[in-house]
């Protein structure tokens, strides 16, 4: 039986943010059977309002399908187009956390467009308990790291190197936003004790609000 018990979870949504290659998805499943809550990937939030909007609607969704040469994008703007559509989609996840709130359904959610302000306590949300939600925010130090990482996770796509520095930027700026709005920002590494780490670093934020 898993060390963390799963009567004594203090809270009722975590947020798993963090960069690509960070390791999200591997540590998002177990960390759900941990505790014996569900699980959402915001990248289906984001492909269900992709497909449901047009490129006049939101631009920003539909930018890199509508514009060949996003690829081409310096590294430091792909950043800012990453960070532009989490802030789309907030509105959007923060009615999704508001539900599990009012419900009392826990879940984990994860992905890449989670940013560290959703835990501001947005006014769309407007429940008594947002308190019960955590984040926590995944980046790797070390660059070439990453570019190891999603090299093994995608070998057909080939050298690594500017997407690994894509990830490398953004979770750095995770990290440091993370400070700003009171999330736990943890490295990757070591992966042997990650979900410890994230259960401790949950609670360590209970304690501190409490």
């Amino acid at each position: 039986m898993d060390k963390i018990a799963t009567n004594n979870r203090s809270w009722d949504v975590l947020l798993l943010g963090g960069a690509s290659g960070t390791g999200k998805t591997s540590a998002s499943y177990p960390l759900a059977r941990r505790f014996a809550v569900g699980i959402t990937e915001v990248d289906d939030l984001f492909i269900v309002l992709e497909r449901l909007t047009t490129p006049a609607q939101h631009p920003v969704l539909h930018y890199s399908r509508t514009n060949p040469e996003a690829a081409q994008l310096p590294a430091e703007q792909i950043v800012e187009h990453l960070i532009a559509i989490g802030r789309v989609l907030s509105r959007g996840i923060t009615a999704v956390i508001a539900n599990h709130l009012d419900t009392q359904t826990p879940m984990v959610l994860e992905g890449d467009f989670l940013l560290p302000e959703l835990l501001a306590r947005p006014e769309e949300a407007k429940a008594p308990n947002t308190d019960r939600v955590r984040g926590v925010f995944l980046y790797e130090p070390d660059e070439r790291q990453l570019r190891r990482n999603l090299s093994v996770r995608e070998p057909e796509a080939g050298e690594q190197a500017k997407r690994a520095r894509v990830s490398w930027l953004y979770g750095q700026w995770l990290k440091a936003e993370s400070e700003r709005f009171g999330a736990a920002a943890l490295p990757a590494r070591p992966w042997e004790t990650l979900l410890d780490r994230i259960s401790e670093a949950m609670e360590r934020r209970s304690i501190a609000q409490g």
